[in-house]
């Protein structure tokens, strides 16, 4: 199974983006779906998650301005990005769990610069 991220870029401060992940087939038994960032000099950090049964979580630096959203016909989870501010810079990966693997992203660049 892979993992394409898209739609990432340059965007000014206040603007918005619309990364999405699809999968190459679909994936059973998934617990969650989620997105991840990783800034440079920093760890990876948890962004955004859904889970299989409905619930959602996000970390606080993004809680009001970004959105989590699966479609599970197309395989793909999104994530919408508004209000972007520059410490959201960095590259973000979409991440599927199940009982048995973790799979991975290779990663969309998110720059946020005037």
């Amino acid at each position: 199974v892979q993992l394409v991220e898209s739609g990432g870029g340059l965007v000014q401060p206040g603007g918005s983006l619309r990364p999405s992940c699809a999968a190459s087939r679909r994936i059973p038994n998934i617990d969650a779906m989620g997105w991840y960032r990783q800034a440079p000099g920093k760890q990876r950090e948890m962004v955004a998650r859904t889970f299989s049964g409905g619930y959602t979580n996000y970390a606080d630096s993004v809680k009001g301005r970004f959105t989590i959203s699966r479609d599970n016909a197309k395989n793909t989870v999104y994530l919408q990005m508004n209000s972007l501010k520059p410490e959201d810079t960095a590259v973000y990966y979409c991440s599927v769990t199940t009982m048995k693997y973790d799979y991975w992203g290779q990663g969309t660049q998110v720059t946020v610069s005037s």
